[in-house]
This record gives C-alpha cells, sequence and structure tokens, in this order.
C-alpha cells in the first residue's frame, strides 16, 4: 500500500500489512491524547540546589512551556531541565527541575492549564533522556461504522507476533504543518547556515496560516528582517528571536542559531539523522527482511531489564542462532544506523542498505563535527528497529462526539525514543498530516 507524500518526505515509505486502515482522527479533543512519563526521580534531599516537580500541561509546546515557566520564575531557561519532549495538542505529565527554585516559588506558580504536584529537592537536576519511556492512552475517532474488530485485529496481528512494531520517527519530529525540521538540520550539516536560517524563519509552505504564510513568502523576497520581526506574531516567537539577532548583523546567520535554546537546536541535526533512519528501516521492511529478528551482518543491542545497553554485537553465522534466542526473549533487538562522525555500520545486506543511502546524501560522516556550534555535533549510535510493545488494550466504541461513527481507544507503554504515532499509523493509514 502505497504511503501519502507527507510520509515519503520523511523517510517512511512502507506499511507491515496491505490491509485497509481505521482511517478517523487523532486528537479530535486535546484530551483524547494523554501521555504520562515513566519517569526516574532524582533522590530526595531537605537542602538540594533543585526543585523537582511532575509538570502536567495541555495544548503547551515542550519548549514554549519551559519559556514560559522561566518568564514567570524571572530566570533563564538554561536552569530548566527535563528528560523528553512532549506532544503539544495532548495532556502530558512529565518531570521537570528547576535550578536554585525554591519548592514555595514552584507551589504558588500559576499557569493556564499547568499544574505542578509532587513537589521536591534534590541535588541533582532532571537529565535528558533519564526517563524509562511512556505511558499513553489515546482515542481516535471519526472512525467508520464499517469498521469491525477483525479489521483491527488484522492490522495489529504483526506486532502480536513480532512484539512490537516498526521503530519510525513519527512526523511530529519534523512538524505537522511545517515538516522542515529535518531541513535544516541538513543545511547545518553542510555548513550552509544561511540557507539552514532562512528554512526556518522562511520557506512559506502549503497548510500553514496565510497570514504567516505571506509573511514569511515577503522576507524570502525582501530580506527585511527588521519589517518581519515587527510583523511576525508573537507566536513566532523563536523565528522572531532569530529576527532580532539578524537587524544586528545580516550576515550572522551563526549568531542567529544561538538565539535559539539548546535542546530546539539539537533537534535540527538529530531530525536528519532521523530522516536516513527511516528510509533505511523503510528498505529493509521493503526487502522483506524481519525486523524482530537478525540476519547476517547485522548489529544487535542487548538489553538488560527492559532497557537497552548501550553496547553493540555485530551478528555472525557463528553466533546467529544465539542472538535470534536472545531477541525472541526480548533480551537484544536489531539496530539501525544513527549516522554521525563515529557510527558503525552494519555489514551484509543490511551495511548494503545503510551505505546506500547515507552515500546518496553525498555527505561525510565527519560533517556531523560542526565547529561553528559545538554541541550540535553529533557522534552518531545505533538505534533500534523494532519498537517494543509489551501490552496493547484497545476498545471499539460508539464515538460519543459523533454518533454516526466509532471511536478506537488505544492503552500502552513505549519505551523512550519510541513515537506512539508510528504505531497509530498503522492502523489508521491516513492519507492527511493533520489527523495525526
Amino acid at each position: 500500500m502505497k504511503t501519502p507524500d507527507f510520509e515519503h518526505e520523511i523517510g517512511i515509505d512502507i506499511y507491515c500489512t496491505d490491509y485497509p486502515g481505521v482511517t478517523g482522527k487523532l486528537r479530535f479533543r486535546i484530551d483524547d491524547f494523554r501521555v504520562t512519563e515513566l519517569c526516574l526521580y532524582p533522590p530526595k534531599k531537605d537542602q538540594g540546589n533543585f526543585t523537582i516537580a511532575e509538570v502536567s500541561s495541555r495544548n503547551w509546546e515542550n519548549h514554549t512551556l519551559v519559556q514560559e515557566i522561566a518568564h514567570r520564575l524571572h530566570l533563564s531557561q538554561r536552569r530548566i531541565s527535563f528528560a523528553g519532549t512532549k506532544d503539544k495538542r495532548a495532556w502530558t505529565t512529565q518531570l521537570m527541575s528547576f535550578d536554585h527554585v525554591s519548592p514555595e516559588q514552584m507551589s504558588t506558580l500559576s499557569i493556564k492549564d499547568v499544574t505542578f504536584e509532587n513537589i521536591f529537592q534534590s541535588d541533582v537536576p532532571v537529565r535528558i533522556g533519564a526517563l524509562l519511556g511512556n505511558r499513553f492512552e489515546i482515542t481516535i475517532r471519526n472512525i467508520s461504522d464499517d469498521v469491525v474488530l477483525e479489521q483491527i485485529i488484522s492490522l495489529i496481528s504483526p506486532f502480536k507476533k513480532w512484539g512490537g512494531f516498526p521503530n519510525f520517527y513519527g512526523i511530529q519530529r519534523f512538524g505537522v504543518i511545517r515538516p522542515i525540521t529535518h531541513l535544516v538540520g541538513k543545511y547545518i550539516i553542510e555548513g550552509d547556515f544561511e540557507k539552514a536560517v532562512m528554512t526556518y524563519i522562511g520557506n512559506p509552505l502549503p497548510g500553514e496560516n496565510e497570514t504567516t504564510y505571506a509573511l514569511r513568502e515577503e522576507l524570502e523576497k525582501t530580506r527585511d528582517y527588521e519589517k518581519a520581526f515587527h510583523s511576525y506574531p508573537d507566536a513566532l516567537n523563536f523565528e522572531k528571536a532569530m529576527l532580532n539577532k539578524l537587524i544586528q548583523d545580516p550576515h550572522d546567520f551563526i549568531g542567529a542559531f544561538k538565539e535559539l535554546p539548546k535542546n530546539l537546536l539539537m533537534m535540527f541535526v538529530n531530525a536528519y539523522e532521523s530522516v536516513l533512519f527511516n528510509k533505511i528501516l523503510s528498505e529493509r521492511i521493503r526487502r522483506n527482511i524481519p525486523i524482530h529478528q537478525a540476519i547476517i551482518g547485522d548489529i544487535i543491542a542487548p538489553m538488560r531489564k527492559d532497557v537497552i545497553v548501550n553496547e553493540t554485537i555485530p551478528v555472525t553465522e557463528s553466533n546467529i542462532d544465539k542472538v535470534n534466542a536472545q531477541i525472541s526473549k526480548k533480551k537484544a533487538v536489531v539496530t539501525g544506523i544513527l549516522i554521525g562522525y563515529d557510527t558503525m555500520y552494519a555489514t551484509g545486506e543490511m551495511g548494503e542498505i545503510e551505505h546506500t543511502i547515507i552515500d546518496s546524501q553525498k555527505i561525510d560522516p565527519r560533517d556531523f563535527i560542526i565547529p561553528e556550534i559545538p554541541f550540535l555535533s553529533s557522534s552518531g549510535t545505533r538505534r533500534p528497529l523494532l519498537a517494543l510493545l509489551p501490552c496493547l488494550e484497545w476498545t471499539l466504541h460508539t464515538d460519543e462526539y459523533a454518533q454516526d461513527h466509532q471511536a478506537l481507544t488505544m492503552r500502552f507503554e513505549l519505551q523512550k525514543g519510541c513515537y506512539a504515532t508510528s504505531l497509530l499509523r498503522e492502523i489508521m493509514k491516513s492519507n492527511d498530516p493533520r489527523n495525526y
């Protein structure tokens, strides 16, 4: 079954099954998409420099929320840290830490649609990646009455067999309305910072707000940064920060990037790596090479206590039976390359796939060393091809907001770095990115 153009753009070119999807729409209501972090809590300390809090937010983009909290507390955004970014159009609960902010300050902070709970002190902050995973409760609405239970069973049957689903990076990593994050990253890797900046602050795309489209289009034509700064709406706060820097020096594109939060900057290069990973995973599935079993030449990562270990083992003729026995016990996973300046390629057929796709970009792994903004340099790593799905509960029921339609509510847990939308796309098979 052909995948939509917007998915092709981010490297997702295939579905696991040929069964028709249920279509429908995600986030019909913001409350339909609930995400709760499975946290790794820092130790409680009476005199710690960090205040820890569970932050629940409704319809807040992660970086914008941090910016608002920093503004309310009169501190730098760098003094706020979190384990992982979350979807905007959702109810999310995540752990955050606040450097030299008292628990009393946090408990009196009031922001619309944001709550701060389980507040305590610690001597260590929350660090990026310091979580086990996420728990989801998601409802897909506007499903036709023609959809039957057997259809859903057929759609999820591969995941039951494999113990997971293809570990694609979901569309929200790249932007739903403006899927440009990976393009910005590509230009950074190529050393073309002017093109990277203009792709972010200009580059009008079909589907975005008409007024914003026109403003971006005018900036592309005129390069009048001052006019754009004053005409861009406040909602485009990151673009305005970059424009303000370019008003001071129209040629300082690197300086303009440095106006953005560090976590956002890092997403650009990571998104480019992610597109290449998606292409590699798509090609493996297209060739009917299993993602839940290893072939000779693969590189696997061991798992201990359901956590992937930062260690790699090449698969050879002599160890393949033992490796696949471990994979079947969920003690190892097959991986694909996330390219960087120090990443190990697979060999055999998987290695050929990785080299072909990465070489087609005409990049060298050393391009991921970025001297202009050193912290953006990426050594690369390897990522599981299979997103493990230890449990999945689902219910098909009447949509209370549209009586002539059905709704599908799904409950499941995923390890960190895995995308719920990558599971849901296999079930929905929608042709419109806005439905995700």
